[in-house]
């Protein structure tokens, strides 16, 4: 295990759920192969809320999507519950930055197409829907298409969609990076909520996250994994030490604004940008 994932431990008091065992990834394009990732070690615990940041072009996304199984890695390995990772795998939810809903479809429907692709029946998970949607403020909206919900709303579906099957695992790929800032923040606390709320019924449900935004990752993760460019590394682990439950309120925290800075240093001085660049989300 490599010095950077070493600082994992002890990081949650749940089992690990998700390993990344010197993983890296090398896939081929027009002009001759690409490293995305290299030597990547990183384990994640149940009910634990990790984030990623990281220059773009730097293999967050990539990884995001080998832990689903959508993109196998080329070099070591990844494993979800002890089982290692070759295909996509019903434990994982995904929402990605686009809302991807089904424009001919009702937002019920939408959240329920999950429920089609894996040969279940949707009638029996209608209930569930409803209670997803009505959780998140849509329980008047059912039976609207998604052209009629603003994109806040269309990434509620969305986050029910992911939630429609109960997946242990939510991988979300820059999720509300394409919203208006009022309604990301109202996005942000809106999850911590949800995942709050599901460890009132059992285990938390284990969220990786990845986005550009530096706060965004203070204010939601217990840790920020931070990525260095191409080949994406693990450059370093951050424990978030700031209580929860987190509130708007939190976001006035010193502690909070203190711990930003220091990771937006921290990467401006990875690549090369100077603080007065342009560099990652501030």
């Amino acid at each position: 295990m490599s010095p950077a994932a070493d600082k994992t431990d002890g990081a949650a008091s749940g089992r690990v759920l998700i390993e990344v065992d010197h993983a890296g990834m090398i896939y081929q394009a027009e002009s001759g192969p690409v490293e995305a990732l290299r030597d990547i070690s990183l384990q994640i615990r149940e009910g634990e809320f990790v984030a990623l940041v990281g220059p773009s072009g730097c293999g967050k996304s990539t990884l995001m999507r080998a832990i689903a199984g959508l993109r196998p890695v080329t070099s070591g390995r990844i494993l979800v519950d002890g089982v290692p990772v070759d295909k996509p795998i019903p434990k994982v939810g995904m929402v990605f930055q686009a809302a991807l809903l089904l424009k001919w479809r009702s937002v019920l429907d939408n959240v329920l197409l999950p429920v089609e692709l894996s040969g279940g029946n949707p009638a029996q998970y209608r209930e569930r829907a409803h209670a997803l949607l009505k959780m998140v403020g849509l329980g008047d909206f059912a039976n609207k298409r998604p052209g009629e919900l603003s994109g806040g709303m269309q990434q509620r579906a969305s986050l029910c969609r992911a939630l429609i099957l109960d997946p242990p695992i939510l991988l979300m790929d820059e999720p509300f990076g394409a919203l208006d800032a009022m309604t990301r923040d109202e996005m942000n606390i809106e999850l911590l909520r949800i995942w709050g709320e599901s460890s009132s019924g059992g285990q938390r449900k284990t969220i990786v996250f990845v986005t550009h935004s530096i706060p965004e990752a203070v204010f939601l993760a217990d840790r920020v994994v931070v990525m260095s460019p191409r080949p994406g590394r693990v450059a370093n682990i951050r424990q978030v030490d700031i209580a929860r439950p987190r509130t708007a309120e939190t976001r006035a925290d010193p502690a909070l604004g203190r711990m930003s800075f220091e990771l937006y240093t921290e990467l401006s001085g990875a690549t090369g940008r100077r603080e007065t660049r342009a560099g990652p989300q501030w």
